[in-house]
């Protein structure tokens, strides 16, 4: 079994080459909740929702995130009436969205809603969320201490970082069946989601880092920066504004003895020389699926 530590729509390539390249069921993901929050009374958990998307062939091939073929009428009809369109939720969506919060208001836990959800999409991937208990990020900046959301979505990423906070991850446990992946897994593999804000959260629930450092399969990790740029989303100018350089070499180290194999782009490979963990070049960025399988298939090569 490979086991996957995931966000969202970096992530979720790389997830789908895997279960592509995998036989069915040889696949156990692990995914960020820290950017889940509660939104017009419904329980929102972005990274599962795109990763579920994503696997069931649902989602959108344009914006990585939401459902292919939605509609906005309830948004429309929400702003209209002055009520918070800010966070767009389609229709499609919102059905999902519906489901987990009548779930998680009748006591089943998000684990267990998350693996009826991925049954009914037809996935046979196993989604476990990093922890079943709330693990929120919570960013300080210069406009002031701001949630997840708010930050990233409702104000663009447009404030000054200065440091992250996982709310509740102290309090925290892994969501049952996420150290015991871990420990029967035959290589881990840390996708080339954000380390800050998708990994992190992650790691930061007592007992998964632990879990890592422990087993005794091979952890693998994929850079999300390609010559000093993110492939996606806020990654470089969050590096940049935490003092840290805009590199794949900064990405290693942060994982730093955690990793054992890190795959780089080759026009990065020079810069890594020194690098405690083997260091494998190869094509990174993930256009199209024929991209996703063969990054998936790179690295399973690797892993052995």
């Amino acid at each position: 079994m490979i086991v996957a530590l995931s966000g969202g729509i970096g992530g979720a390539k790389l997830a789908l080459g895997l279960a592509c390249a995998l036989p069915a069921g040889d696949l156990t993901i692990v995914a960020n909740t820290g950017d889940d929050f509660t939104h017009l009374g419904l329980a929102i958990s972005p990274d599962i929702d795109t990763l579920l998307y994503t696997l069931a062939g649902l989602d959108h091939p344009d914006q990585g995130w939401g459902r292919r073929d939605e509609t906005w009428s309830a948004m429309d009809t929400l702003a209209a009436l002055g009520g918070p369109d800010w966070f767009r939720l389609g229709d499609r969506d919102l059905a999902l969205h519906l489901l987990r919060t009548q779930a998680l208001a009748e006591g089943r836990t998000l684990s267990r809603v998350t693996a009826d959800l991925a049954r009914r999409l037809g996935i046979a991937t196993t989604i476990l969320p990093a922890a079943d208990a709330p693990v929120r990020t919570v960013l300080d900046t210069d406009q002031g201490r701001l949630p997840f959301q708010e930050y990233f979505v409702h104000r663009r990423c447009s404030p000054v970082l200065r440091a992250l906070h996982f709310e509740g991850a102290a309090a925290a446990r892994p969501a049952p069946g996420v150290t015991e992946a871990i420990a029967a897994a035959r290589a881990v593999v840390i996708c080339p989601s954000n380390p800050f804000i998708s990994l992190g959260p992650i790691l930061a629930v007592p007992g998964i880092r632990a879990a890592l450092a422990a087993t005794a399969a091979p952890v693998l990790a994929v850079s999300p920066i390609i010559g000093g740029q993110a492939v996606k989303g806020p990654t470089a100018k969050m590096m940049a504004e935490l003092g840290l350089p805009v590199s794949a070499r900064a990405v290693a180290e942060h994982y730093g003895a955690l990793i054992d194999i890190f795959v780089a782009d080759p026009a990065d490979a020079p810069d890594l020389a020194g690098i405690a963990a083997r260091i494998v070049p190869a094509p990174i960025l993930m256009r199209d699926r024929a991209d996703k399988l063969a990054l998936a298939r790179r690295v399973l090569e690797t892993v052995g």
